[in-house]
């Protein structure tokens, strides 16, 4: 005999609580049409889920360029700042800032308080806690 599908929610209570974190190393085709992706997806989940998410973002290697295309491009700077509104928090590897000769006062938005020792341990560190990894 035919299955009964059973109707799910198509709204924001589709979601229980969610705890990600999004590797942004940089992308294709470039730097700018990655990072305007990246920040689309981040903002999309926060949307779907109704804010019911946390959300970080480890940046390292390419990834720092969002951050340093951010001061120069507006809406870049407004796609963060209003992520940063709704909770997501923006991290930075230590090794990339070395290897570039960065300070975080150097990329947009950007402290102290944000950076990391190291991008991809910071990954699997947020992954045993828990954390959903997703690299778009």
């Amino acid at each position: 005999q035919g299955q009964q599908s059973v109707a799910e929610p198509m709204d924001s209570s589709r979601y229980v609580f969610q705890r990600v974190v999004y590797q942004n190393s940089g992308g294709y085709p470039d730097d700018k049409s990655y990072a305007q992706r990246l920040l689309r997806n981040i903002g999309a989940q926060v949307g779907a889920t109704d804010g019911n998410v946390e959300i970080r973002v480890v940046s390292f290697a390419a990834g720092a360029k969002l951050f340093l295309l951010a001061k120069e491009d507006p809406d870049l700077a407004k796609g963060l700042d209003g992520l940063r509104a709704k909770g997501v928090k923006f991290l930075i590897c230590r090794n990339t800032l070395n290897g570039l000769k960065l300070k975080p006062a150097d990329l947009y938005g950007l402290t102290d308080a944000d950076v990391v020792p190291s991008g991809v341990a910071e990954l699997a560190r947020l992954q045993g806690l828990g954390f959903v990894y997703i690299h778009p």
